[in-house]
C-alpha cells in the first residue's frame, strides 16, 4: 500500500514535535549555558539549518529550493505548484570556565519544523514551530569549612533552572509589480520556566530550604517583511529585505513559593501567584528591526550580510520578580544587536556524473551581543558557521547539516567563558501538489 506525503508529514511530525517536548521534560534540559539564568533564558536564533550554517543569515536571501522564514516576504520565492517542509534536529556540546574551574554539558532538542505551501500564482503561505529561548543550568556549592558552619553540619547552596518558550507561527507573502515581495507573520509564545534555590544540610535535625519562581509565559504579535529584487546589468542579481517583529506584553502567572523540609514533612514558608498583568509587574517580549543585502549568481552562488536589533531594555524584566536577578550579578535588560555574513557555492547544480558537484558549500560568520548585560558587562558571542546540503531523491529533497563553532564572553571580569560547537541536521522535503491531469 502506497502512503502519501501527507501521511509521511503528519507521521514526522508527530514524532519530532513529541521527541522535541520530551527532551524538554523530565529534567533533561533543551538548551544548558549558565547565561540562561536571566530574563526569559537563551535566546535561539532563528532559521533553518540552511540559514545556520551560512552565519544564520536569511532577511535578503531568496531560493526557491529552501524553506526561509527569516522573512515572511520570502515565501513567494518558489515553483508555483511547490509545497516544502523543513524540519530540524539540533545537538548543543559546551564547555565552560570560570578561573581554573571547567564543567561541560550536551544537550539535544527539537530546531524546528516548518511547512510552506503556494496560495495563488505569486502569494504562499507557511506555518510551523521553532524554539525561542531556553533555560538549562544546575549550580552546587558545598561549604565544608567549620568556622563558617559551625555545628551545623555540610550545607550545600544550589540553583537549577529549565524550561522553555516556544515560536508558533504562521505566515504569508505576495510578490507585486515583479521587483516587490510583502510578507506578514503571527506569533504565539508559549511556555514553562522554572527556577529554583535553595540550602540542604547534611545535619537531619536541620530543615532544607528551597525557594523559587515558576513562570507560564504567553504573547502574541507580529512581524513585517519586505524585500525588493532587481537583476543587474552583469546578470546577477541583488535583493535587499527588512523585516520589523513588533514587541509584546507578556501575560501568564509567576509563581513564587518557599518550601522547608524536615525528615518527612513539608512547610510552605510563602506561596505567591501573580499574573504578569497585575500584582507581579508587567513584563514585554522585545521588538526586533533587521535589514540584509544579498547578491546571487543564478545557482551558483550566493553572498549575504544581514544587521539585526531586538530593543529589550523597556521589557521591565529586571523589576519584574521571577525574571530579575538570580545570585549575586546584577541582571539589567538592554538592546540585543547581531551582524551576520554568509556565503554560499554550488560546483554545478546540474551535473549528472559527479554527485560531489550537485551539493551545496556554505560558511558564515557571525557577532551577537545579548539582550543583557551582568555586572554592567555586556556578553557577546561569535563564532563561524559551516554548513553543507546533500541532494537525496528527485527534485529539491535534501539533507541539511549545520555546524557552528563559538564562544560566548570571556574569563574576565569573573564571567564565564562559554566555547560550543552546535550540530544542526535537517531534511528538506519537495513536492509538486495541485495538479490538474490532462488526460483520464
Amino acid at each position: 500500500m502506497k502512503i502519501n506525503w501527507m501521511k509521511r508529514i503528519a507521521l514526522v511530525f508527530c514524532l519530532l514535535l513529541g521527541g522535541g517536548f520530551l527532551f524538554a521534560q523530565d529534567g533533561a534540559y533543551s538548551s544548558f549555558t549558565p547565561y540562561s539564568v536571566f530574563g526569559v533564558g537563551d535566546l535561539y536564533r532563528s532559521g533553518t539549518a540552511f540559514n545556520k550554517g551560512m552565519g544564520g543569515v536569511g532577511v535578503a536571501l531568496r531560493n526557491k529550493r529552501y524553506v526561509n522564514v527569516m522573512n515572511p516576504a520570502a515565501v513567494t520565492a518558489r515553483d508555483t505548484l511547490s509545497v516544502m517542509v523543513d524540519f530540524a534536529l539540533e545537538s548543543t556540546n559546551k564547555m565552560f570556565s570560570q578561573g581554573d574551574i571547567t564543567s561541560g554539558e550536551n544537550t539535544f532538542n527539537l530546531h524546528d519544523f516548518i511547512f510552506s505551501f503556494p496560495i495563488y500564482r505569486k502569494s504562499a503561505m507557511y506555518f510551523g514551530l521553532q524554539p525561542f529561548s531556553s533555560i538549562g543550568y544546575n549550580f552546587t556549592s558545598p561549604v565544608t569549612d567549620p568556622a563558617i558552619i559551625g555545628h551545623t553540619g555540610n550545607v550545600t547552596y544550589f540553583s537549577e533552572g529549565d524550561g522553555s518558550v516556544y515560536n508558533l507561527f504562521i505566515g504569508g507573502g505576495v510578490t507585486l509589480w515583479d521587483h516587490w515581495s510583502f510578507g506578514v507573520e503571527y506569533e504565539h509564545f508559549f511556555g514553562n520556566l522554572s527556577k529554583d534555590t535553595g540550602m540542604t544540610f547534611s545535619n537531619s535535625s536541620y530543615r532544607n530550604i528551597a525557594s523559587g519562581y515558576s513562570l507560564m509565559l504567553r504573547g502574541n504579535t507580529a512581524k513585517l517583511g519586505v524585500q525588493y529584487e532587481k537583476t543587474l546589468n552583469n546578470g546577477l542579481i541583488l535583493t535587499a529585505g527588512a523585516t520589523y517583529r513588533f514587541g509584546t506584553n507578556m501575560t501568564g502567572y509567576v509563581k513564587d513559593a518557599q518550601i522547608a523540609t524536615l525528615s518527612s514533612s513539608l512547610d510552605t514558608l510563602r506561596y505567591v501567584s501573580d499574573t504578569l498583568s497585575h500584582g507581579a509587574g508587567r513584563a514585554k517580549f522585545g521588538d526586533e528591526l533587521a535589514i540584509g543585502v544579498a547578491i546571487r549568481s543564478g545557482r551558483k552562488w550566493m553572498a549575504e550580510i544581514d544587521y539585526i536589533r531586538s530593543d529589550w531594555s523597556r521589557s521591565g524584566m529586571d523589576q519584574v520578580a521571577g525574571f530579575k536577578n538570580i545570585g549575586a550579578s546584577t541582571f539589567s535588560a538592554t538592546t540585543a544587536h547581531s551582524l551576520r555574513a554568509g556565503f554560499s557555492y554550488t560546483p554545478n547544480y546540474n551535473d549528472s556524473r559527479y554527485y560531489m558537484r550537485r551539493v551545496d558549500y556554505r560558511i558564515g560568520t557571525y557577532y551577537d551581543r545579548a539582550y543583557y548585560k551582568l555586572d554592567g558587562n555586556n556578553i557577546d558571542s561569535f563564532g563561524v558557521t559551516f554548513g553543507i546540503t546533500l541532494p537525496i531523491a528527485k527534485a529539491y529533497n535534501y539533507i541539511t547539516l549545520g555546524v557552528d563553532v563559538g564562544q560566548r564572553a570571556s574569563k574576565r571580569d569573573n564571567l564565564v567563558r562559554e566555547r560550543y560547537i552546535n550540530f544542526t541536521i535537517s531534511m528538506n522535503i519537495f513536492d509538486l501538489w495541485f495538479i490538474k491531469p490532462r488526460y483520464d
